[in-house]
Formats: C-alpha cells, structure tokens, sequence
C-alpha cells in the first residue's frame, strides 16, 4: 500500500527506539496504527493507504449547508451549480438550511442530522466549518468540502484555526478538502472524448482554467482536485488516487507548495511504480515566489533545490509554465510508449529544420543521422541538393502531393527513429492541408509517436482546428519550445519508469550494528569535536586518517612517529567550525622538532582565543585525490537530505552540489556525481589519474545510511574534504562537522 496519508507519521522517535521501548507508532491515516514494517529504520513511513475517493467524486447523495436560492447571494450561484452537477453525476442533493423549508423546489432541513439518508459528501457554505464538523461526523458524513477562507493563508492566528479544523476532522473520521478551496471539484467535465484522460490538481482554481480548457483542443479531463490550504486532503492524496484509475492516462499538477515532504514522495512513488506520469508546476523558485505561495495557501514551498532534486528522483515531471504544463500532461497522457530514442525532424524548409534542430540538441534530444539507405529511399522523393540526413529538407513541393505520405512512412519506418516532429511555420494552403492529412493518416497507422508544431500565430485554419485537433493519435504543439519540453518529458518518463525500482522497497528496516555505537557518539544540541566526528565515521565504515588525539607536546612527538611523517596537526573541541581561518590547522610537519612547535603554537592560539580542546590530533597526511564534500541538513519538509560536491573551498565558491532524499540506491548516488559540474575532475584531467568514483559511491551509499538511522538527531554533518584517492585506492575523510540536534 504506497500512497499518502491523513496526516503523515511525524515522530521524533526512530524506529530502534520503538522497538526496545515498546512504543506505539505514529498513526498514519484516522486512526490506524502503522505496523512496524511499515517504518523505515528512522520511524518515517514507508506504505500509506490510497484514500478511497469513489464517493467523492461520484457520491450517490450529497448535502448543502448553507444553501440557498436568494437572488444575488454568492451561495444562490454555488448552490444552483452543485444541483446541476448532482444531476449529472447522478446524486440524490439535500439542502439544508436552519431556516429554509424549501431550496430551489427542494426540500431543505434545518441540520445534517435531520437529513433522510446518510450522505457521502457535504459541501459547506458556511464561513465558519468547524462550528458544524462534529455534527457531519456524528451524521456518518464521508467527505466534506469547506470553501471559507481566513485560515493559514492568513498567518499564524489562521494557521490555528487550520490546525483546529484539521484535528475536528480527525476526530469525526472524515475527510476534508479545503478550506480556502472552490468549485472546480464540481465542473463540467466533456463526455464526448475518448482515450486516455489528464487528471488535475491545483491549489489555486484559477491556476488550473488553461488545463481545463484542453478538453476543447480535444483532450480528455477525467478529475479536478482543488486542493486549496490542504487541511486535511491534499496533494499527495490525489496522485496516490489518481495513479490507481484506470482512466487516467497523466496528472498534471500546480503545487505551490507541500503540506508534507514524504506524503508526496509516496504518492510520486506509486505513481511511478504505476508507469503514470506526473507533471507539476512548483512555484517557489524564488523568494517572491515563496512569499506569494504562502500567502496564498499558507504552504510550506521548501528549499527549491531540494523540491526539485527530490521531484526528479522520483520521476516527477517538473515544468515552468502553464502552457508548458497541459503541452507536456497531454502529450504524456496520450502517447504510447516510445519504441527508441531518437528524433526526425521533417521540414519543408532548412532553415526551419536547423532552428528546430539546434534547440532539440540543445534541449538534450538525439537526432540520430539516418543510414545511407534511407538517405537514398528518401531521394527518391525528395531533390538531391537537399538534406536528408536529420533533419530531413522535403523542399516543400514533395508534401503537397503523393510523396509526402510516402516520405513519413519511409522515415517512420527507420528503426532507429521514435519519434517524428514535423514543425509547419505557417500556413501555405493547399500544401499545409494535405500534409496535416498525411500525418494523422500516418499517425494512425503507426505505434510512433507523430508531433506537429503549428506555428501560425492565428489558429483558426482548418488543417490545424479540424484534421490536427481532430486527431487523438497526432500531438499537435503551438511552439517549438513545448513540443521539445513535452517530447522530452514523454522519453525521459518512459526511460525513468522502465527501470524504476522503488527505494522505499530497499529501505532498511531495522538498524546497523553502526547505529549502537553512534548513540553513545551523540551530544544532543552540540557539535561534536573533530575527532569525535570521525568516530562518528568509523562506526559507519567510512574511512579516516590514521591519528591520535594527544595532550602533550610529548605525546605528539610519538604519535607522528606511528603516524608516519608527514603529518598534519590539528586543534580537536567542540567549538571549532573552522579551524583553518584560527590557524589551527599545522601541514606537512616532517619532524619531531616542528610537531613540539606546532603542539605549542596549536595550544596556545586556542588559549588566547578562549577555545576549549578536548586535545591535538596527529593525522596521516593525504595528498593525492580529489578533494569532495558528503553530507547530510535537515529539510524543513522533506527531513534528512544527502549532499554530494566538490568539496575543500570549492564547495563555497562554485556551490556545485547535487541532493537527494533518502532512500535511495546506487543509481541513484551515480547519478548525483553526474549532475556536477565538476564531474570531470572525477574522470582525471591534464594527467591526473582518474579517481576511484565506486569509493565515493559507497561513501555517499553510507552517509545515507547515517541519515536515515540518526537523522532525527543530526542537524547537520559535513565530510569535507573527502579525498577521494585514484581508482582502486579508495576515499579518506580528512574533516567531519556534525551538529546533534
């Protein structure tokens, strides 16, 4: 059962500790405890239960509270909406009202309690819901939706009237949408199209209109959630049910931000492990961005950086726009799997085929050269002073006659291509006609995929409005720009999903035989000196310096000896963070004598700046290798987050990291080295052998492990520099910084 919950497992107990004490979990959703294999090893879910929201939005009856039928009066409109919708569905509608006998010709009853039947949905119209929450539960009520505003899109006086209404609903075993929501959820949905459907989300109504209107461009819409301030449903809800319908081809959502981290890294799971994509709008990029978000909906929007790391890692589409946004949902929702990767482009113009070609390559799209045999095939058809190497140059007159079906399914037939992108930069009757024919023609006859940019910026010409919109097989595009995003988008979903293997699948279950020995490590609220940092380490199997800690000028000089010169020195205590701007840091010492002075000098820089040792520490001095960070911060949403980078002053001045929430696998720690920058350091550069990037792996592999086990005790933990030696020779974490929380 992977999903999201009524209220995600929040606790600052890992699961070692609910083990030993006998401690109840955290409940997951109304009340059902969650079973200790549904922890992972630091007590945060793994499974969830998919909400079952058949009744919601198909209810067998339904009530109003707060009807009315009063000419001008905002609950009139709503209420003459939601009976219109009622009749659709299929749904027997009550109103009711504390002093109304009657409601557009229906009967109406003072409260829910006098209603005729138990009702699967009520829809408040009431500017204060929680006054009538306990009564819906008393009523057996399996949903309700509450519109008011004035909650935590407010500030902190609105955020505990949330909180209020959130626990009122647990309580009544109820589900709530809203509040701060609106009537998107009750629309009319067309019922004349067929084929896969886009599915919505949005936590603004309005945000959503352009999605919606898709379904004019014939587009299917089966569903739209409003989430609005997420009291109780929210996003994450939908996706896990949504990702289980099987009209639902793809969701598209506008999130501009997460109640809860983990709830939505589940539902993206299940939706990955269900092969359905996810596109999202995420706004939050920036700060403005976030201010407006949370005045908005009253959201956490989170980190960007991580959002977007934690989005991609799970498979979740990210887009910027909202043309971006329906493009790629449609495109995703209707396309069948590709059967390669590469891309023709097919363009009566070359100047249009190598603008077009320019931005796919750009774009990260393979326009594979086709073979010298299907050059020829092509010639045929088409003059031989133009190219047909990819992009393909038909010179245009081809198209408007016999040739141009013959030149499509000739490049369609090329088993190296997927996908075929022929972009129309105007209209050119009757030429453009018959080639929007032979390509829905074409379409239909092949499991390729089939895309046309219509560049025309008037839209009203019938080979775009009737043959191309006419056509569930060709997706049709505006823009170059969207038809590449959403053709990216279609391989980059269908790779991802091919060899998706969930990590909350692999996440451990009970703790490490390290995790014994870090607790007695910890200091709750301090930072750890350097030399317990790396005891830290070593219970955890990463590699450090051989060192002593000594406390003596004596004691160094014998220590150095087992060491092995060179050495490096070091102040070891608690408040040290940066040791090298102190001076307190000693390279490359050579002799007893220089080990007695920089004792000396080490000592006394500490005295003299009011800083406690716990002693000195001797280390091996490691020179050769690539100096990179590892390390973990506690997300505000997400929790516990693993960082990769360059490491040493790099880390500062380039900021070239990659992040990901745990759990995850070796692919994917491969794969945060590939988002560097950087990376070609790793791989050797002017003579530099390359370095062992399988240590740095495992290294990365084993923070993570840290995290999960004992991230509810570290606020932060830095291994930098982690001098990762040349291949075969591993990786040594020279310094560690680990703050208990």
């Amino acid at each position: 059962m992977l999903g999201s919950t009524h209220g995600t497992l929040t606790t600052d107990s890992r699961r070692a500790r609910v083990i030993a004490c006998g401690e109840q979990p955290s409940p997951v959703a109304h009340g059902r405890p969650a079973d200790v294999d549904d922890l992972d090893v630091g007590g945060r879910p793994l499974y969830a239960d998919v909400p079952d929201l058949d009744r919601f939005f198909r209810p067998g009856s339904m009530a109003v509270v707060g009807a009315s039928d009063t000419e001008g009066r905002p609950n009139t409109g709503i209420t003459r909406q939601l009976i219109s919708w009622a009749e659709r569905v299929g749904a027997r509608l009550h109103p009711v009202h504390p002093t109304r006998r009657a409601v557009f010709g229906l009967p109406c009853f003072p409260t829910v309690a006098d209603l005729p039947e138990q009702v699967d949905l009520a829809v408040l119209l009431v500017g204060d819901p929680l006054a009538v929450i306990d009564e819906l539960g008393e009523a057996k009520v399996k949903f309700a939706v509450a519109f008011a505003s004035g909650f935590a899109e407010t500030g902190a006086e609105g955020a505990a009237a949330q909180d209020r209404l959130a626990a009122a609903a647990r309580r009544s075993g109820l589900r709530l949408l809203g509040p701060n929501t609106n009537l998107n959820a009750f629309e009319r949905f067309r019922d004349d199209l067929d084929g896969p459907a886009v599915a919505l989300i949005t936590q603004s109504g309005h945000q959503g209109r352009p999605v919606f209107a898709m379904q004019e461009l014939g587009v299917r819409l089966s569903h739209w959630a409003p989430t609005g301030n997420e009291a109780d449903l929210e996003t994450a809800d939908f996706i896990s049910y949504f990702s289980e319908r099987p009209e639902v081809g793809a969701i598209a959502c506008y999130v501009e931000g997460l109640k809860d981290g983990r709830s939505f890294l589940l539902a993206a799971d299940r939706a990955a492990r269900r092969g359905v994509p996810v596109v999202a709008v995420k706004v939050g990029r920036t700060e403005t961005g976030a201010r407006t978000a949370a005045s908005h909906t009253g959201k956490l929007t989170g980190a960007d950086t991580v959002v977007d790391a934690a989005m991609r890692q799970f498979g979740v589409i990210r887009v910027d726009g909202l043309d971006e946004l329906q493009d790629t949902a449609a495109l995703l929702a209707r396309a069948r799997a590709p059967l390669a990767d590469g891309v023709a482009v097919c363009s009566i113009s070359g100047g249009t085929g190598a603008h077009f070609a320019d931005l796919a390559t750009a774009a990260g799209l393979r326009l594979p050269t086709l073979s010298a045999a299907k050059q020829d095939e092509l010639h045929q058809w088409i003059p031989e002073y133009l190219s047909v190497a990819n992009p393909v140059d038909n010179g245009g007159h081809p198209v408007g006659d016999r040739r141009g079906r013959k030149i499509i399914d000739a490049i369609l037939a090329d088993p190296a291509v997927g996908v075929l992108i022929c972009p129309i930069t105007g209209p050119f009757p009757p030429m453009s006609d018959r080639l929007a024919r032979d390509l829905v023609d074409a379409a239909e006859q092949t499991d390729k995929l089939v895309c046309v940019v219509w560049g025309s910026p008037v839209g009203t010409e019938a080979a775009y409005r009737e043959t191309l919109l006419g056509s569930a097989r060709v997706a049709t595009f505006r823009t170059f720009a969207n038809c590449i995003t959403a053709v990216r988008a279609h391989l980059e979903h269908h790779r991802f999903t091919a060899g998706y293997r969930s990590p909350f699948d692999e996440a451990p279950r009970t703790p490490s035989p390290s995790f014994r020995k870090a607790q007695a490590l910890m200091r709750p609220g301090q930072q750890l000196s350097e030399h317990a940092a790396k005891q830290l380490l070593r219970a955890y199997g990463i590699r450090v310096p051989r060192e002593q800690l000594v406390t003596s000028a004596a004691a160094a000089v014998r220590a150095a000896a087992l060491v092995g010169y060179p050495v490096v020195m070091k102040a070891s205590g608690a408040q040290i963070a940066h040791k090298t701007e102190l001076g307190l840091v000693k390279i490359g010492l050579t002799s007893a004598s220089q080990v007695r002075d920089a004792y000396r000098e080490l000592t006394d820089i500490a005295r003299y700046e009011g800083i406690s040792l716990d002693g000195v520490l001797v280390c091996q001095m490691v020179e050769r290798g690539v100096e990179m960070v590892v390390g973990v911060t506690h997300d505000k949403l997400f929790g516990p987050t693993v960082a990769v980078g360059l490491g040493g002053v790099l880390v500062e001045v380039l900021r070239d990291t990659a992040v990901r929430v745990p759990p995850f696998g070796e692919d994917q720690a491969r794969g945060m080295l590939r988002e560097l920058r950087g990376r070609a350091l790793l791989d050797g550069v002017r003579g530099a052998p390359p370095a062992d990037v399988d240590a740095l792996v495992e290294v990365v592999l084993r923070i993570q492990r840290m995290a999960l086990e004992l991230g509810d005790d570290i606020a932060e933990l830095d291994v930098n520099p982690l001098m990762v030696l040349p291949r075969g020779q591993g990786a040594v974490a020279l310094d560690a910084l680990v703050v208990c929380r």
